[in-house]
């Protein structure tokens, strides 16, 4: 059922640059540096943590109607509105679903670099704030701070070239909680990944639930081999890491977003009767059932039994 639509909540894909303080000279001794990851939780709710689809021109609404189809949920939108800071237009659409919200994007102009290289948009406690933590902890500011028509946002690296925004409302979205918290699905090096995790953990505030150095490779489309698959967790929600050579099949690695389900086969289905199409699976590996999907619009994900 589409939500009655008062004020499009999108978390918009922007930024204003949060300038790093230089002390003044003084003879007594200077602070000690922040400790990494010493700041507060800037988490609000893994509901507020929105997948970034950027979908094909004009397959907008064919995407919203075959993923509300598939998984159920409402939607705020669309409307043709500007989310950059130099000029553009795009239409926007929320989904807020049982499997995770979603901001969608279909540009009627070229897309500003380097928007469309975020992958997520967390709603942050306070975004200055939360810039420089981020850059104290290891992170580039890609998009610097500013303000847009209902908050401020800001874009950011982490190493190993994972790119997140921040975001704040000038009046807090309120969201229900999803019946599964989705995955954040990475694919890094193994010369990438030291780094990104001392980044990463320290900004989120996030744990390492597991560190599997033997996964099974069927799980991206690697039958007979194995890769090191890490999860974490952090009130941002859920992440994956996996760890390859980058010898992948197509498509892995270019999901953003695994979706937890009750029912894999019935959900594929319906994905499948909605006009989207199984590229891959499903499989048995790590204990669980998964596929990749492709829906209108070109966006893939990969869906799981949610166990």
């Amino acid at each position: 059922m589409k939500l009655r639509l008062t004020r499009l909540v999108v978390p918009l894909v922007a930024a204003a640059a949060a300038l790093t303080a230089v002390p003044a000279a003084s003879a007594a001794p200077s602070a000690p540096a922040k400790r990494p990851g010493s700041h507060q939780q800037f988490a609000v709710g893994p509901q507020y943590d929105t997948t970034h689809v950027y979908v094909s021109p004009g397959s907008e609404q064919a995407f919203v109607a075959s993923w509300t189809s598939t998984f159920g949920g409402s939607t705020l939108g669309p409307v043709s509105t500007q989310v950059t800071p130099t000029p553009s237009r795009t239409l926007s659409e929320l989904i807020v679903s049982p499997v995770g919200t979603l901001s969608v994007f279909d540009y009627t102009t070229p897309v500003p670099y380097p928007f469309g290289t975020e992958r997520t948009g967390w709603l942050v406690t306070d975004l200055d704030q939360a810039v420089r933590a981020a850059r104290a902890d290891g992170a580039a500011v890609t998009v610097a701070p500013f303000a847009d028509p209902i908050g401020r946002d800001a874009v950011v690296q982490f190493p190993g070239g994972i790119n997140a925004q921040l975001y704040v409302h000038t009046t807090a979205p309120s969201y229900p909680a999803p019946a599964s918290v989705p995955e954040n699905r990475l694919y890094l090096s193994p010369d990438s990944v030291g780094a990104f995790l001392d980044s990463y953990l320290a900004f989120t505030r996030g744990r390492v639930v597991s560190d599997d150095r033997r996964a099974d490779g069927a799980a991206i489309g690697l039958p007979g081999t194995t890769y090191r698959l890490i999860r974490l967790t952090s009130g941002f929600g859920a992440t994956t890491v996996t760890v390859t050579d980058g010898h992948l099949p197509s498509p892995f690695g270019r999901e953003l977003t695994g979706y937890g389900v009750p029912d894999l086969g019935a959900t594929l289905e319906r994905a499948k009767a909605a006009g989207a199409s199984v590229l891959w699976g499903p499989v048995r590996a790590g204990g669980r059932d998964s596929a990749m999907v492709q829906f209108p619009g070109g966006y893939i994900a990969e869906l799981h039994t949610d166990r």
